[in-house]
């Protein structure tokens, strides 16, 4: 079962489940606000974007600007960098969504990606 992490508010995620219902790939949906992936999916996540973990981050969210990320990111080690967003879901660049296996791992919604890493 693939969860999905997402926001409602957020447009891009909105359209991303609009298409896991149009093409009847089950999912268990979270809120990222108020259940961010946890540490260990996070690390599944930065596998597939071999090791640049500010991939995973919300670069245009407000939280990512008020902390000044942009110029603390790259002092940070990548331990650091996951408990923060562990522990803040604003931070995580949505929808996030993995699988129990690891096998699907996807940020963001671009249609061809999500076609070819689910088959449809």
């Amino acid at each position: 079962m693939l969860k999905v992490y997402a926001y409602s508010g957020c447009s891009t995620c909105k359209n991303a489940i609009k298409w896991l219902k149009g093409h009847g790939v089950a999912y268990e949906e979270l809120a990222i606000r108020e259940t961010p992936p946890t540490v260990a999916e996070l690390k599944v996540m930065l596998s597939a974007y071999e090791g640049d973990v500010r991939r995973l981050f919300n670069v245009s969210g407000m939280d990512y600007r008020s902390l000044g990320l942009k110029d603390k990111l790259p002092g940070m080690s990548t331990d650091e960098a996951l408990e923060m967003l562990a522990g803040n879901g604003n931070l995580v660049k949505r929808p996030f969504v993995v699988d129990e296996k690891g096998k699907v791992r996807l940020v963001g919604f671009k249609e061809a990606e999500w076609e070819k890493a689910l088959g449809k």
